[in-house]
């Protein structure tokens, strides 16, 4: 799922269909798709944005920066040499340049 209040273009959640607080309560075989789904994810961004590389990352619980904890996700941001700015900073905000309905319409091709 594209990320609401994303960090960059192309900010992907990858979630299990199940709804856990924490890994440690996905069986193993929900552990692997996963992950497979953000392998997926990942060469789908890689194929459709083209960035120069990657962060992915999990944020569990309310204190680690979950902002929906009750359903623990995957994070997978694209990221570009030079793509932070001045704005977080001094606006204390930060640009995106492509809406969601854009960025949706862009990916689901590489899908």
């Amino acid at each position: 799922m594209l990320n609401l209040y994303p960090y960059n273009n192309g900010h992907v959640m990858v979630a299990p269909y199940r709804h856990v607080k924490s890994l440690e309560l996905l069986s193993d075989i929900e552990l692997l798709d996963l992950m497979r789904l953000v392998n997926k994810t990942k060469v789908s961004l890689e194929k459709t944005l083209k960035p120069d590389g990657f962060n992915v990352g999990i944020n569990i619980g309310k204190v680690g920066g979950a902002g929906f904890a009750g359903h623990v996700h995957i994070h997978v941001v694209p990221r570009w040499s030079g793509d932070t700015n001045f704005m977080p900073l001094i606006a204390g905000t930060k640009v995106v340049s492509e809406s969601l309905e854009a960025m949706w319409e862009l990916l689901k091709k590489n899908v």
